[in-house]
């Protein structure tokens, strides 16, 4: 079988090389032809995302999915109708969208922010007469690792959000929740139904980008991760969804409240390489498969440490004890996800001993020695 992935960056590279194994082979949707997944497979598309490269990427695989959200609906749609896409269009549509999301979120009954819909500024100053202050404004589509947000803290400040963040109208208001801290859960569901839960993951962020994971999350009561499975497997039953499905979440001290979805495979999840029984790369594609899912149980306790900005000196790090080093193939830039390292433990005591040990080796580790 071959699958066909929209997006050609280090989560199709790592899709590709969890389905290897099986024999599966894999096209690549993307123009930059220096992309992580080159190595892998055919590369399709061009800088003009033409109709000619679409229908040849279309010719290229029996089955697709995608890396990233942020793609055209219509592409999907033509897929479909010709092809099997998985996830399906539905789940596209609303992960890609927040304020798809939020009416999802309150369409299952889960906890999300109080939210308001800005198309201008009038809009943006009476969400802060409704919502209060700090007030959370961010696009509606797009926006990645900090970017396309903004967090209004003085009424006075309404005119700059609406000045800096207007070119992706609408946006969406959110009133800010005072969490403990960050966390995600990952599943799976398969094309007959079943599904598949990974534990909590704790993530830490710097400078808005993920800095490292912890795994499973400690001190994890068993209700606060059965209210997240159960969360998560509502979504992925409403969406109908097939393959790999993320939900972030703020944990505070009335539970767990929603923050985004993602469609796919996701940077918190990169520990359950090493981590876990069966990644979360490996079950994606034996769902877009549509073979049986791997047991999503953790190893033991793992922590995921994203490489910023600058490769870090190989050998040093690998000369760490149960520490996995994966270098993506890009090229140094500031903010630039180059890799991930991953590092196991027998203890929560032992991985915090590991992840110091990494930090000393990394040119950006603020966040590992704040942590």
């Amino acid at each position: 079988m071959k699958i066909g992935i929209f997006g050609g960056g280090q989560l199709g590279r790592m899709m590709a090389l969890a389905g290897y194994p099986f024999n599966l082979r894999f096209s690549f949707y993307e123009a930059a032809q220096d992309c992580p997944s080159a190595p892998l497979g055919q590369l399709y598309g061009d800088k003009d995302a033409s109709q000619a490269s679409l229908d040849a990427f279309i010719a290229s695989a029996d089955v697709f999915t995608y890396e990233f959200e942020n793609i055209p609906v219509a592409w999907v749609e033509y897929i479909a109708a010709k092809k099997p896409v998985y996830p399906s269009v539905k789940s596209l549509a609303v992960s890609q969208n927040r304020i798809n999301e939020k009416k999802l979120f309150q369409c299952l009954n889960i906890p999300a922010a109080a939210y308001h819909e800005v198309h201008n500024q009038a809009d943006l100053t009476q969400a802060v007469a409704v919502l209060g202050l700090p007030l959370v404004i961010k696009t509606t589509m797009g926006g990645y690792d900090g970017k396309g947000q903004f967090v209004i803290r003085d009424a006075t400040q309404v005119a700059q959000a609406w000045s800096e963040l207007q070119a992706g109208a609408p946006l969406i208001a959110e009133a800010f929740i005072s969490f403990e801290r960050e966390l995600s859960i990952i599943a799976v569901r398969s094309q007959t139904g079943e599904t598949q839960c990974y534990p909590l993951a704790w993530n830490t962020h710097y400078q808005g980008i993920l800095s490292h994971s912890i795994v499973p999350a400690p001190q994890v009561s068993p209700q606060i991760q059965a209210q997240a499975e159960q969360y998560i497997t509502q979504i992925l039953h409403e969406l109908n969804h097939v393959g790999v499905l993320t939900l972030e979440l703020f944990q505070t001290l009335s539970g767990l409240y929603a923050n985004e979805t993602a469609p796919r495979v996701h940077n918190s999840g990169h520990w359950s390489i090493e981590g876990a029984v069966c990644s979360q790369f490996e079950n994606h594609m034996r769902a877009v498969a549509g073979l049986p899912l791997g047991v999503t149980d953790e190893l033991r306790p793992s922590a995921m440490i994203n490489i910023i900005g600058q490769h870090p000196n190989t050998a040093a790090i690998l000369a760490i004890p149960e520490t996995h080093l994966h270098l993506y193939g890009k090229t140094e830039r500031a903010g630039r996800k180059l890799g991930h390292i991953t590092v196991t433990a027998s203890t929560y005591q032992a991985l915090q001993t590991r992840i110091a040990q990494v930090a000393a080796c990394l040119p950006n580790k603020m966040a590992l020695l704040n942590h």
